[in-house]
């Protein structure tokens, strides 16, 4: 249990009384003390504590300094276990207890530091020979700025006089791993020390910030959602590894004990949802394994809640599952990935790779802070080397990859190309056949709006499109041109006696008999309205066209119209307009013709009759 400020102000100078007390106890209990001394000889600049130390599990918290310092002399403490460092997460108070000989006469002034920043509470109380008792405190419980140095590592400067034996005893309470490295540096030993650390940790943060800046321009460029939980995840456990190693106390919260705390079970969660998330997306789980993605999504629901459900639990529960935590997360992703590799994704491979070192590293780190493991190099910066060599590997996966999407999706382009350009090709000959369909419906609807619908000949529109061409053409060639209107005798009669079926009857035969008469000359034939028919026969003169209009009288009544079995007996009333055409244009002819067309049928019908300018002179 932390002491408070209340019992630092008032209960000190007790604290010190009880201690110096207990120093005159009679000297055999004194004299019992079973921990060896740690000698330090004139070339000594780092002593390790470690094999020295003995120790107390004080596991209510509630033992005095005094007393702690009276279980020492008497043999009370034990040895480390098998001499690890790395304890656990254990609950209530540890007391530790060293005594220390400095022969070396050049160094009165030591630095003890415990080579692990994340314990909470530190108590040192360095008890001389002559009964003097000083008392330091340390731990992430109390400001940045009351360290004696001001380094990651939680440290005590203290004397220790040539030749006589001092005793330390330092009480820790924390909620996080319990780890005791306890090391004596000289200044200037640990000065070089952590120089030589923080090149390596610079080492690392370097390679993570290049990882970073690198992956960066490639998911600006390729706007990959990969390549974007990929920094999601550096971004994520640079800062759980910021936090694990003291530079978050040191550099970002100095005054927040509380959110000292707390930073390594967010940030771990958060290290975890973005791990998570950037193996769904590079293993492709939605589409490739739907029950795998289904768990991610679980995995990823339950870090996040207990990333904010850690704010008010506490550190004690909160920081051990957090840590249990990443092995079941690495495990996970890598049964994930085994399953995808089965399935013949080859990126998943380097995956694979990737999450093995990391697995290793991690599995290090973690089992050292349950105390499963010796502090050593590979344990104690396990993560560090297990994340920085499953970052490269997972840069160079992404890249391949991105590779293999580009070469796939170039397949892809290129077969669906070739069967686009096969369907072109089709599409292309269908589409000439249905133009040429369309050209065909399209050259029977334009004769088709171009013809009589009862007769099958032509009608009034296209006759004066194709003769105003006539017309044309004998005024330039000064060709005469004959133009014959044909009215059908007596037909209102013929459709009040035998009804319009047997009118349309006879305008079809009648029809009939004159397009054989006028085929034989060249001649544009045409129904002009009701029983009327126009035709225009060129290089005919007036001579000539009479006697076709003659003809075309004979035809009509040389044999009767059957309908129903009665016969219907026909004739014709027939005007005449020929000549070279000079200025009357079109309309002018056919009203000349017309004209010569209503003689015919004051003076009787059934005959010829030609225009009075017919028989003019040329021009």
């Amino acid at each position: 249990m932390a002491l408070g400020p209340v019992w630092l102000l008032h209960g000190r100078a007790l604290l010190l009384a009880l201690l110096a007390l207990s120093c005159l106890l009679p000297a055999p209990t004194c004299a019992a003390a079973p921990s060896a001394p740690a000698l330090i000889d004139a070339a000594t600049t780092r002593a390790s504590l470690a094999p020295h130390l003995q120790l107390l599990h004080d596991t209510a918290g509630d033992i005095e300094p005094g007393e702690a310092l009276r279980l020492a002399r008497a043999g009370g403490f034990e040895p480390l276990p098998d001499g690890r460092t790395a304890l656990g997460f254990q609950p209530g108070a540890h007391w530790f207890h060293a005594i220390v000989v400095n022969r070396n006469a050049r160094e009165r002034d030591w630095l003890l530091v415990q080579e692990y920043p994340l314990s909470d509470r530190l108590d040192l109380y360095v008890v001389h020979a002559d009964r003097t008792t000083l008392h330091h405190a340390g731990g992430d419980h109390l400001p940045f700025a009351s360290r004696a140095v001001r380094d990651r590592h939680p440290n005590f400067r203290i004397s220790l006089p040539v030749g006589e034996p001092v005793e330390l005893l330092l009480r820790i309470e924390s909620q996080s791993s319990l780890q005791v490295p306890l090391v004596l540096y000289t200044p200037v030993a640990y000065a070089g020390h952590a120089r030589d650390s923080l090149l390596v940790i610079g080492l690392y943060y370097g390679i993570i910030l290049a990882l970073f800046v690198y992956n960066l321009v490639l998911w600006l460029s390729l706007r990959d959602a990969s390549y974007f939980w990929y920094l999601f995840h550096i971004c994520a456990f640079g800062l759980v590894l910021f936090t694990l190693n003291g530079f978050g106390f040191e550099y970002l919260w100095p005054d927040s004990p509380w959110l000292a705390d707390r930073a390594v079970p967010m940030s771990i969660c958060l290290a975890l949802v973005a791990m998570q998330q950037f193996a769904r997306h590079f293993l492709e789980l939605p589409r490739r394994w739907s029950l795998g993605n289904a768990i991610s999504l679980g995995m990823i629901g339950f870090f996040i809640a207990f990333g904010i459900a850690s704010i008010w639990l506490p550190y004690r529960t909160a920081t051990p599952v957090a840590s249990g935590a990443v092995l079941v997360g690495v495990a996970w992703i890598l049964l994930a990935t085994i399953h995808v590799v089965r399935q013949g994704y080859a990126p998943a491979k380097l995956l694979l790779l990737a999450w093995l070192a990391f697995l290793a590293g991690t599995a290090a780190f973690t089992l050292l802070a349950f105390g499963l493991l010796p502090k050593n190099l590979a344990t104690g910066y396990g993560v560090q080397i297990g994340s920085a060599l499953e970052m490269l590997l997972l840069s160079v996966a992404l890249g391949y990859r991105y590779a293999s999407l580009r070469n796939e999706n170039e397949r892809i382009v290129a077969e669906a190309t070739a069967r686009l350009e096969g369907k072109v090709a089709q599409r292309t000959q269908e589409l000439r056949g249905a133009l040429t369909q369309l050209e065909e419906a399209h050259a029977r609807l334009r004769d088709s709006s171009r013809r009589d619908g009862l007769t099958g000949l032509y009608n009034r529109t296209w006759f004066r499109e194709e003769f105003a061409v006539l017309v044309r053409h004998a005024a330039d060639e000064q060709r005469p041109l004959a133009v014959l209107m044909i009215d059908l005798d007596h037909f209102k009669a013929i459709n009040d006696r035998h009804g319009h079926l047997g009118g349309d009857e006879c305008l079809r035969i009648a029809a009939r008999r004159i397009g054989r008469v006028l085929r034989q000359h060249d001649a544009l034939l045409a129904r002009f309205g009701g029983e009327e028919f126009v035709a225009a026969l060129p290089g005919h003169d007036a001579a000539a066209a009479t006697a076709v209009g003659h003809a075309v009288c004979t035809a009509l009544a040389s044999t009767p119209c059957l309908f129903e079995s009665r016969e219907i007996m026909l004739s014709a009333s027939i005007g005449i307009h020929a000549g070279v055409p000079d200025n009357q244009g079109v309309d002018g002819l056919l009203a000349a013709a017309d004209s010569a067309l209503y003689v015919a049928k004051a003076q009787g019908r059934g005959c010829v009759r030609m225009s009075p300018a017919s028989a003019a002179p040329i021009a």
